[in-house]
């Protein structure tokens, strides 16, 4: 499905130069002189090249659309991911980097969605929030006002989040898994 340079939005997967790309960002710019034009900064779903491409709105790009399907995670091997296909109970064997730093929030048993293009996967998406639990955090300081203070946390699986001053280590909490902030509290 072909889309005007100024429709393209963050997410979306374009077929630019022979190659399929993810659009990260964008920014709308209308110079005072010439026409309008949409900044793109994209990254390649194939081999994780980034660029930054101008569209006019005269520009057309080719939509596309990926096929997604369910997996199971299973485990870590040497520098690959074991997934299991819900459906038939396949395995397949991803690299580590397909998934980024995402990949330190999976677990054994965690479903995720694979999305595949030509019956190829290209992409990983975990669930957008998970719950961990916080294996050390700093003590408060004293005077901050607990409206708009953090303070540094480490979870089970090593990555740092700011919490609020009231979390302390050993209590569950919920992640947002792409940003790795603090969502809440788990009850």
């Amino acid at each position: 499905m072909k889309i005007s340079g100024v429709d393209i939005r963050p997410g979306n997967i374009l077929e630019y130069e022979k190659g399929i790309w993810k659009v990260a960002k964008i920014q709308h710019t209308q110079p005072g002189k010439g026409g309008a034009y949409m900044q793109v900064e994209m990254k390649n779903l194939i081999d994780g090249r980034k660029t930054n491409v101008r569209f006019r709105s005269a520009d057309t790009v080719e939509k596309v659309r990926l096929d997604t399907k369910d997996f199971q995670y299973l485990y870590a091997g040497d520098e690959a991911l074991v997934f299991m296909d819900k459906d038939t109970f396949e395995q397949i064997t991803l690299p580590t980097d397909l998934l980024g730093d995402a990949a330190a929030f999976l677990e054994d048993g965690m479903d995720v969605t694979l999305e595949l293009y030509d019956e190829r996967p290209i992409s990983v998406a975990l669930p957008e929030q998970v719950e961990a639990t916080i294996v050390e955090a700093d003590a408060v300081v004293k005077g901050q006002t607990a409206s708009s203070s953090f303070k540094p946390a480490v979870l089970e699986n090593g990555v740092r989040v700011m919490v609020p001053p009231h979390i302390e280590s050993g209590t569950r909490i919920v992640v947002d898994v792409y940003e790795r902030t603090y969502v809440g509290k788990v009850s």
